[in-house]
């Protein structure tokens, strides 16, 4: 028996209201998240105009619960054809009503298979954090690639840079794409990102798919803090406009105590300690918790309480200081050193490394004297970073923060400088070789490259041909090439395509 089906089932109720019958959200979805989600759609020659129609209709039914918004889901398209094209972006729709209409308005584009160029367009621009457009810094990028599996190119390589940048990919296939191409490209675990279906019943894998969506971007609005022997203080973020206040229930949570039924508002399991409730203004975003017992574990739920919807419940726990003569206070954080120096990024490492007593650790940078603050979040178990997209032949100012377990934090600050950017080609040279073959020739710099990226094709038609090379080769040879044909040649980086030089052969 499928485990999450037959919960998930839970989910869906129907509201009749003056007639009309209509869906209601499931509540588990309502303001349960925060992230991009870019939905990655072939609409090339390949698909069916039937086939395309059943991916849009599905597509708008799994979206079709989530809250949007600029503090919650935020989602785009970008079709898949000869070039791609953004169908909306992230800043797009911000209510269910605009998205719905936007979906319903989406026409296929016919034309090649070019998912690598799409892969491109989604890395360097859509999913890429902090540029006009892009993705939100701090919270999690999704992109979930819908297709027929017809020969959708050289993805491995493009899927896994955006992987490497933190991005989960999911992939949907109606049942003709190569198995094991599509298991390299998808996210860890495989079994809960990447889905074969028939067309005709792709509608069974909605809330499968839905809650793999979720568990990526699911919100951590609730925190615990400043724990000491007696107290702690609660922050959250708030959950939705409109809130009238806050419900903030806490207590024990059971520590072996054997029997204890408790009474009414007691702690389960414990019968010490009734659970205390208080309550919070809805414009509030933290409160003290006071009156606690040293050395205990505690849970605590805050629900918001709003007229107009339902709202989640969201739920933390946390154990106090216990009570003993004061210890020698730890280096939590001691050293941070930088690496890897090059002309857009840099490698921050820090130490030494105690999960045991670190909650995580926050970078914070800036460009000198007044650039924008970029923030990082870091695991506790990672004791290095690379910063990427900064600025060639600048110093930024960085500062690594740990985060204890106990509320304390230390911080320490470096200044870093970025590398000066060198041109990564130049003097692109065109020679005819027969009647339908030209050489290129150019000058480059391996240095930080990934490869050449060549395109060519008649003037004023959007079909083009492409080449990808490696970074140590400076010159190739085209054949059939058309008349007075455009060639162009761009470095490609790690992180992005680089600007080219174009030539008419």
């Amino acid at each position: 028996m499928d485990v999450r089906k037959s919960f998930t089932c839970v989910f869906f109720c129907v509201f009749l209201s003056a007639g009309d019958a209509q869906e209601s959200k499931p509540h588990s979805v309502l303001n349960c998240c925060e992230g991009d989600v870019l939905f990655l759609l072939d609409s090339s020659g390949s698909v069916a105009s039937y086939e395309f129609s059943r991916m849009v209709d599905f597509l708008s039914d799994l979206l079709s619960p989530f809250s949007l918004g600029p503090d919650e889901v935020r989602v785009g398209l970008l079709q898949v054809g000869t070039e791609p094209h953004l169908e909306f972006g992230f800043d797009a729709y911000r209510s269910q009503a605009g998205l719905q209409a936007a979906l319903k308005r989406t026409k296929q584009l016919k034309g090649d298979t070019n998912t690598v160029d799409a892969l491109l367009m989604a890395r360097d621009g859509v999913l890429k954090q902090g540029v006009p457009g892009g993705a939100r810094p701090e919270l999690p990028r999704v992109l979930v690639w819908l297709t027929d599996g017809v020969d959708p190119g050289e993805v491995q390589e493009p899927m896994a840079r955006l992987k490497e940048e933190g991005v989960a990919v999911l992939v949907v296939s109606t049942g003709h794409g190569n198995y094991q191409v599509l298991r390299d490209v998808v996210s860890p675990q495989a079994e809960d990102h990447l889905f074969f279906v028939d067309i005709d019943d792709i509608n069974i894998i909605t809330e499968d798919l839905r809650n793999s969506i979720i568990e990526i971007i699911r919100a951590k609005r609730l925190q615990v803090k400043s724990v000491t022997t007696t107290s702690a203080v609660l922050e959250w973020r708030p959950v939705l406009a409109g809130i009238s206040h806050y419900d903030i229930q806490f207590g024990p949570i059971r520590t072996g105590v054997p029997g204890g039924g408790g009474g009414s508002g007691t702690s389960p399991g414990t019968g010490l300690e009734p659970f205390k409730k208080i309550t919070r203004p809805g414009d509030a975003s933290s409160a003290n918790l006071i009156g606690l017992r040293p050395d205990t574990t505690y849970t605590v739920t805050l629900t918001p309480k709003s007229n107009l919807e339902f709202l989640n419940s969201l739920s933390a726990t946390f154990t106090t200081q216990p009570v003993n003569p004061p210890q020698p206070e730890v280096q939590t954080l001691s050293t941070v050193t930088v690496s890897d120096s090059t002309s857009n990024s840099v490698r921050l490492s820090w130490g030494p490394l105690l999960p045991n007593l670190i909650q995580g650790y926050q970078l914070e940078y800036s460009a000198l004297p007044t650039g924008r603050l970029q923030v990082v979040t870091v695991s506790n178990r990672q004791n290095s970073t690379l910063l990427t997209n900064l600025q060639p032949d600048t110093q930024y100012l960085v500062t690594v923060s740990a985060r204890q377990f106990s509320g304390k934090e230390r911080a320490m600050s470096v200044k870093v400088c970025t590398q000066e950017e060198l041109p990564a080609l130049s003097d692109l040279q065109l020679t005819t070789v027969g009647n339908e073959s030209v050489q290129l020739r150019w000058r480059g710099s391996a240095d930080g490259l990934r490869g050449y990226w060549v395109t060519w094709g008649e003037r004023g038609h959007t079909q083009r041909s492409t080449l990808y090379l490696p970074p140590n080769l400076l010159s190739t040879t085209l054949n059939h090439v058309p008349r007075s044909a455009r060639v162009c040649v761009s470095p490609v980086y790690r992180t992005a395509r680089g600007e080219g030089i174009c030539c008419t052969a």
